[in-house]
């Protein structure tokens, strides 16, 4: 019966980072610094919103795109944080951010299009396009110190480009685009047929500066995803978000409908708390984040592993070449001998190889354990002849 399935579905994986985390879980007494999962509680008066909710009875279906109070709430919470100029109709409250993009890319990739993507990449992009019937096109950031540009994207633009995928700041490695880049990403592709994807889910999380999107200079052809997983510690009530113009929200939304109807009634309740009350929450955590960064920046650059120090996220990618080793096996290795867990680059396309992810979104107790752990290992290799 396996025939019956379909050849793409067969075709796509696990996510990497999900395929080592699930390896090596049950290994006793490790100290996992592989998920990007904040530590932090959901703020205690978003729950307690959640809670009024369920007492109340609002526990119906919404519109389809989400309750207005809430996107009246997106609308003003990206104005007041970003500057960007939403109205109610050009937002779709989505289930989760991964949602946001699977109905992004539904609605605007066919059958042989490209999309171009800035590797190293989080892995969640290219099982979507794929599945589409699309093709992804991975862009190599890292002579650049994995800073995408207009020069970078400009020999890869071709008749069948449909979409950019602008991943800031960036899952594996932290990188951010500043105002002058992407004001140049934005001239090189204004008028053109192409779609930008901006996946700002790590806005709130940025520690040089304020967060800049394309949208700023490109709103007519860019398509916002956002959400309150990293920015609000909310990853489990999935509350994503779509900005787009218009006539493409009113696209979406049809793929959206059929999909899953309207994300939680409950969830969004306790959004509208979120970013209303809620609108500053994150500066509490990006301040503990800011502080572990230094911490592990300081550590893994005294071990000797050259690492790119982050601009927002929680994530660190220093590189392992010198141990000779894929990514993989380093990061196994790292597993057997010294009991810490880190993400092999190579989830992160090939252009992740010779590089591991460490997330720094756990208690500095927990980081500074991992990192001893892993200098030990270090040394230890060194040591060898």
């Amino acid at each position: 019966m396996k025939h019956l399935i379909q050849p793409r579905v067969q075709a796509i994986q696990l996510s990497g980072i999900r395929q080592f985390f699930n390896l090596v879980a049950d290994r006793p007494g490790l100290v996992s610094l592989t998920i990007g999962q904040p530590d932090f509680p959901t703020p205690d008066h978003v729950k307690a919103a959640a809670q009024e909710a369920i007492a109340a009875d609002f526990t119906t279906y919404t519109v389809n795109a989400g309750l207005l109070e809430l996107r009246q709430a997106a609308c003003q919470f990206v104005a007041d944080k970003y500057g960007l100029r939403y109205t109610p109709d050009e937002v779709i409250a989505t289930v989760g951010a991964s949602q946001a993009l699977d109905i992004t890319f539904r609605t605007i990739l066919e059958e042989g299009t490209e999309v171009l993507l800035p590797a190293p990449v989080y892995p969640g992009y290219e099982p979507l396009i794929r599945l589409c019937g699309a093709k992804p096109v991975y862009i190599d950031t890292r002579p650049n110190g994995f800073r995408l540009s207009a020069e970078l994207i400009a020999p890869y633009l071709t008749e069948k480009t449909r979409c950019l995928v602008l991943p800031y700041p960036s899952n594996p490695t932290g990188t951010a685009l500043s105002a002058e880049e992407l004001e140049n990403i934005a001239s090189l592709l204004k008028g053109r047929p192409i779609w930008i994807v901006s996946d700002e889910i790590y806005s709130e999380l940025v520690y040089r500066g304020r967060h800049h999107s394309i949208a700023e200079w490109l709103p007519e052809q860019t398509i916002v995803i956002n959400g309150l997983s990293k920015s609000h510690s909310m990853t489990g009530w999935r509350i994503g978000f779509v900005f787009a113009p218009a006539f493409a929200v009113e696209q979406m939304v049809k793929v959206h409908q059929y999909s899953v109807s309207c994300t939680s009634s409950i969830s969004q309740k306790a959004a509208v708390e979120a970013l209303t009350a809620g609108k500053h929450d994150a500066e509490a955590m990006r301040a503990a984040y800011a502080e572990r960064l230094e911490y592990a920046y300081h550590r893994l650059t005294a071990m000797g592993l050259p690492v790119e120090k982050p601009d927002g996220a929680f994530y660190l990618f220093p590189s392992i070449a010198a141990f000779g080793m894929s990514s993989f096996d380093f990061a196994l290795d790292v597993v057997e001998n010294a009991g810490v867990a880190l993400v092999p680059g190579s989830a992160f396309s090939e252009y992740g190889e010779g590089h591991v992810r460490l997330s720094y979104a756990y208690s500095l107790d927990v980081l500074k354990e991992g990192l001893d752990r892993l200098e030990r290992y270090i040394q230890t290799k060194r040591r060898r002849p």
